[in-house]
């Protein structure tokens, strides 16, 4: 038995996926469809957003600034956990989906809408991290995926469908691959890419250029933090959209961010992925500098085990979940005093710390120097050796040295 919509909210991108989903939700639900597009730094894209969802049957679209939400509130904390995926992944599609399902949820109660819809495949993560968003924060909203239902099988089969119907879509079946931005990354997937020894061509990026192109001299950047969040580039206060805007700029003219991956998807299978994160990259990278003169080592040491769990919950979809709020707050309590300067070089795709400063460092000048000092006794790492030694004497003695 059809479930019958009186509305529904799509979260719509305008590209191949979402342009047919419009039009599918209005034929098979036959009720008012909103569209939402949530403006987090898709730059031109978002142009023909408007114009394009009331042309394929949308009868109201919201298109909602949340950048400063997205660096602020989602971004800033996934960076002061120094959260990556798998050792390489930064997270800049995973970090989106919650913002904006989050925000979709509360247009459709203004709007009075009783479904919600996205159009992520079934193959795919974002499924996941949209529908756990949805039920977390509105158990009893209706959530209609349109990849798991219809019979479009194929983004050939939806390229064929959006020109039967007349709807413009930005892909071809010779370039299929699908992007998505944002102000923290861009990602690449599908088509070409899916063969994980096809090397992408460079005309396919759009933040930053090759490092064999990059200038030959270093940028030299400062940027100054403030309880484990940047607040300044080169010593002018910005907020945190326009400071993540200004390091993409200098990160993508050095060449830097860009990864080609092979990850592991929550839903079981393995997927190649291109992102280009320049400016959260170098971010990664002072942020670690900066934690290195103000965070203790045991504070750190601990905080660094919990990484790999806290990713995984973002990766996942949970980032609404009483797990990762109890690890954010943990880790928000180790970065108040993460305040400094640091100073990074960009060169050719490489990012490097040269320098780094607090008013309130870990780092004794007259305790860790090499030359004479009256603050260390150095006859007493004897005693320290020996004690940490002893327990590997008894083992040695008891079950003989291999």
């Amino acid at each position: 038995m059809k479930t019958e919509f009186k509305k529904i909210v799509l979260a719509y991108s305008g590209g191949l996926d979402t342009s047919v989903i419009i039009k599918w939700l209005k034929e098979k639900y036959q009720c008012e469809i909103v569209a939402f597009s949530a403006d987090i730094g898709q730059g031109a894209e978002l142009d023909p957003v408007r114009e394009k969802a009331l042309a394929t049957g949308a009868s109201k679209v919201y298109i909602e600034d949340l950048k400063e939400e997205f660096v602020a509130d989602f971004v800033f904390p996934m960076l002061r956990a120094n959260a990556y995926y798998e050792n390489n992944y930064l997270l800049g599609t995973s970090i989106a989906r919650p913002l904006i399902a989050k925000e979709q949820v509360r247009i459709a109660a203004k709007e009075g809408a009783d479904g919600v819809s996205h159009g992520a495949t079934g193959k795919g993560n974002d499924q996941v991290r949209f529908e756990l968003t949805y039920m977390t924060l509105n158990p009893g909203i209706k959530i209609i995926a349109p990849w798991r239902e219809w019979d479009l099988n194929s983004r050939s089969a939806l390229i064929d469908y959006a020109k039967a119907h007349g709807i413009p879509v930005p892909v071809t079946k010779d370039k299929p691959y699908s992007m998505d931005r944002n102000l923290f990354h861009v990602s690449y997937e599908g088509g070409v890419l899916e063969d994980p020894w096809y090397a992408p061509h460079d005309d396919m990026f759009l933040m930053s250029v090759s490092p064999e192109t990059a200038p030959d001299k270093p940028t030299v950047v400062e940027i100054d933090y403030k309880n484990g969040n940047p607040i300044a580039v080169n010593g002018e206060l910005l907020s945190p959209a326009k400071l993540l805007a200004r390091l993409n700029e200098l990160g993508g003219r050095n060449g830097i961010g860009r990864v080609d991956i092979v990850e592991s998807r929550f839903v079981g299978m393995k997927s190649r992925g291109v992102y280009e994160t320049p400016g959260g990259t170098i971010l990664h990278c002072a942020h670690r500098a900066m934690e290195s003169i103000t965070l203790d080592r045991e504070v750190m040491f601990l905080r660094d085990s919990l990484i790999p769990a806290y990713a995984r919950m973002i990766y996942n979809g949970f980032w609404y979940s009483p797990e990762r709020e109890m690890l954010q707050r943990t880790f928000d309590d180790a970065q108040k005093n993460v305040n400094g300067t640091v100073r990074l070089k960009l060169y050719k795709g490489n990012c490097s710390a040269i320098g780094r400063k607090a008013d309130k460092s870990l780092y004794h000048q007259r305790m860790a120097t090499f030359e004479e000092d009256d603050v260390y006794r150095q006859n007493d790492a004897e005693g320290f050796i020996r004690l940490n030694a002893l327990r590997l004497k008894i083992y040695s003695q008891t079950f003989g040295a291999d």
